[in-house]
């Protein structure tokens, strides 16, 4: 089938004007009519949106950050998939490009309606690339005026789910690509952060060690690192309800600024 064109843009960026750029590819929320119709009840409602998390980091502007956000959900396509959909946890359950399982493991369509191969090369060719687009744009733009630059991946998602993970998340889940996406000096600011703290729990490298654009797009040795921080959702919101929680927010902020922070020290050296 053929798919119209999205309605609107599909993403806002924010320019900043430090060697930071923030790419938050899960908070979107939206979907289009057309895929919803075919879609479970239950899907319909984007349950695996990264909620909130472009509010959660609005501070970093202050910071000089730049800000990349997506309209659209991860149920449309998901942007920090590769577009051949090669798994990124091989022998563990994920979803792919087009999502056709929920994180609780159900269908996301119904009977017979999952988009066959021609429908996800569209959804990639009207969605997936903008977005990639402009990241490398920013990127680009950021490295031309600093001589380097930081990406850093804003991700969050509750903390059990079963169907992809055993047990409970801890709170912060720094990934590096096992240490290959940025320098070690980097890592070690930012562990350095995580440690001095006694309020969450964290790891580094465990269940998610960054996902493709962390993996694609960090390579220290042209001046491009990036970092991936995935986010247990209870500490700032309700995981029921998906509401923001302003004073579980207000307490983890300062975390997460501590830590742009650092990385933005890594970044002038």
């Amino acid at each position: 089938m053929n798919i119209p064109a999205p309605a609107r843009p599909v993403l806002q960026l924010h320019r900043g004007h430090a060697p930071l750029l923030i790419s938050l590819p899960h908070d979107g929320s939206m979907i289009p009519d057309e895929f919803s119709a075919r879609m479970v009840e239950s899907a319909r409602h984007a349950p695996d949106t990264d909620w909130h998390v472009s509010r959660l980091y609005d501070f970093a502007r202050e910071l000089g950050a730049s800000i990349l956000v997506p309209r659209y959900s991860r149920y449309v396509v998901d942007l920090n998939r590769p577009p051949d959909d090669t798994s990124l946890y091989p022998g563990q359950n994920t979803t792919g490009l087009c999502p056709a399982v929920q994180f609780s493991g159900e269908p996301v369509y119904l009977d017979g309606q999952a988009p066959d191969e021609a429908e996800v090369a569209q959804r990639v060719e009207l969605y997936w690339r903008p977005y990639h687009e402009t990241l490398v744009a920013e990127l680009d733009r950021i490295r031309g005026e600093h001589g380097r630059a930081l990406l850093w991946e804003g991700h969050s998602i509750r903390g059990e789910v079963p169907f992809l993970f055993d047990g409970r998340l801890p709170d912060l889940n720094l990934g590096t690509a096992a240490g290959h996406s940025c320098q070690p000096a980097t890592q070690a600011r930012l562990e350095a952060v995580l440690a001095g703290q006694g309020e969450y729990d964290w790891v580094a490298n465990g269940r998610f060690k960054g996902g493709y654009i962390t993996r694609h797009y960090g390579d220290p040795q042209i001046e491009v690192e990036a970092v991936q921080l995935e986010l247990s959702q209870r500490n700032y919101m309700d995981e029921d309800s998906f509401a923001y929680d302003e004073a579980k927010a207000a307490k983890l902020q300062p975390l997460l600024r501590a830590l742009l922070q650092a990385a933005l020290d890594s970044q002038r050296g």
